[in-house]
């Protein structure tokens, strides 16, 4: 089959072309970042545009027999650009996609349109309540699938929770960066609360499966995420031991530092943002029990065995990005004011 993946130059976007290219499939690359994978550069066509360009999104539809949306302006972005590109570009992917009756459309959203729930498991038909320009955005953007998916288009939304592997930083080089140095890591509040991650790889095999199994199991809305996972402290622990210092994860208290946290984040003197602070000593877990029954979804990794493969990828890595920073997943975030909380730890 021939794939378009949108966000191809993103996390997600080149662990999915791997993919895909290892099981004999044609690929599509549209990102509005350079796409600098030597090891794929020449083996998938690569197209340097914007989703929100409907010029752009034409010619990248064309010949197409699945469309796999992963491209979006995360968190940190302006909330313009995050509107501009999660709702009118999806609608602009959509549209392209009706008017070329290209036979399914896998839509990766997010578990953050469920907001700060007051319950957990977390299933699909739970409220939708978005926090913050981005949840709002990515609900809306489901709007518009669900729209398209009335009109008989074969029409896949998977919500994953946070994903990481091989390629992915962004917040998480803060937990790779102290534990290479030695140093403990500290946690809002005392980190007994449970928070499910998921492996790329993982959330790879689900969107394979949105694209090949029969299009009424395909054609539906499913959370993904690990199966097997502790609490925060515990899995957060593990890359700890790993890194062989004897450091341990520090519980803060919770609303001290949430607070510190929301000034230093208006005075941009953070990286972090209100999402992930104000769910991060919460409980974040959804149900799979429909991707597992529908799909035959069967993730591989634990939250302990994601955490520590994506950190040994960065410290074979480290030399590639040490001196980088920015605002995808796929850099290091700017540490701000915290890179001076690693003396205290």
């Amino acid at each position: 089959m021939k794939f378009l993946i949108t966000g191809g130059s993103g996390f997600l976007g080149i662990n999915l072309i791997r993919y895909l290219y290892e099981r004999g499939h044609e690929i599509v690359s549209l990102d509005i970042a350079d796409f600098d994978y030597a090891d794929v550069k020449d083996k998938i066509k690569i197209i340097k545009g914007d989703i929100r360009d409907k010029v752009v999104v034409e010619e990248a539809n064309k010949n197409i027999d699945i469309v796999v949306h992963t491209a979006a302006a995360l968190p940190l972005y302006k909330p313009e650009d995050i509107f501009s590109t999660d709702i009118e570009g999806t609608k602009n992917l959509l549209e392209a996609a009706e008017r070329d009756h290209i036979k399914r459309f896998i839509h990766i959203s997010t578990t953050a349109v469920y907001g700060i729930p007051d319950h957990h498991p977390l299933f699909e038909d739970d409220k939708l309540d978005g926090v913050g320009p981005y949840g709002i955005a990515k609900i809306q953007a489901e709007e518009e699938c669900i729209k398209f998916r009335k009109k008989g288009m074969c029409l896949s939304i998977l919500r994953p929770k946070s994903f990481i592997g091989p390629e992915r930083l962004g917040v998480f080089d803060l937990l790779y960066d102290w534990a290479k140095d030695g140093k403990g890591f500290p946690m809002i509040g005392n980190g007994k609360n449970r928070y499910q991650l998921l492996d790329v790889e993982d959330l790879c095999e689900a969107i394979y499966f949105c694209a090949t199994l029969e299009a009424e199991k395909a054609n539906d809305t499913f959370n993904i995420g690990a199966k097997e996972f502790t609490t925060m402290r515990e899995d957060y622990q593990a890359v700890l031991d790993y890194a062989g210092h004897g450091k341990k994860i520090v519980g803060l208290p919770e609303m001290p530092i949430i607070w510190t946290l929301r000034i230093l984040e208006a005075f941009k003197l953070s990286p972090l943002y209100k999402w992930v602070y104000e769910t991060a000593s919460k409980d974040s877990f959804v149900s799979i029990e429909k991707a597992e029954k529908i799909l035959g979804y069967k993730p591989k990794y634990s939250n302990k065995d994601a955490l520590i493969r994506n950190y040994k990828w960065y410290l074979e890595h480290i030399d590639e990005f040490k001196n980088t920073s920015g605002i995808s997943h796929r850099v290091p975030w700017k540490q701000g004011i915290l890179r001076f909380a690693k003396i205290f730890f």
